[in-house]
């Protein structure tokens, strides 16, 4: 059985693990390329697998989320006290909000395109 303390801190990590994952096709070599971390190299090479990427890190994000909800549910049933929850559920929201954009860029790329466009 593991510990509570990395019981607690699991559900997060899967967020941001996923969130990683999901967004390593094009949002984190981006993101790189941006901060001049790397060239466009490792873009062109990450995008040849979005097509696995993206769905890992699409269910490792619903994977944390039920991670969550279990962690929460056993906890009010035993009566302890969440430790981390806001923190958790900060994460989790900030990963939630890193694979819904990866993907509305990788389905939706011309309705991106437009939309940022008018945000400069």
């Amino acid at each position: 059985m593991m510990p509570s303390s990395l019981r607690e801190r699991l559900p997060a990590a899967t967020g941001v693990i996923a969130a990683a994952l999901a967004s390593s096709c094009c949002l984190l070599p981006l993101a790189l390329i941006v901060t001049g971390v790397t060239g466009a190299g490792l873009m062109m090479t990450m995008m040849r697998y979005e097509w696995l990427t993206l769905p890992v890190g699409a269910a490792g994000l619903v994977g944390a989320y039920a991670l969550y909800f279990r962690a929460q549910r056993c906890c009010a049933t035993t009566a302890c006290r969440f430790v981390g929850q806001r923190r958790t559920r900060i994460m989790l929201g900030v990963s939630t909000v890193v694979v819904v954009i990866a993907v509305l860029l990788k389905f939706f790329p011309s309705w991106t395109a437009d939309l940022l466009q008018q945000l400069t």
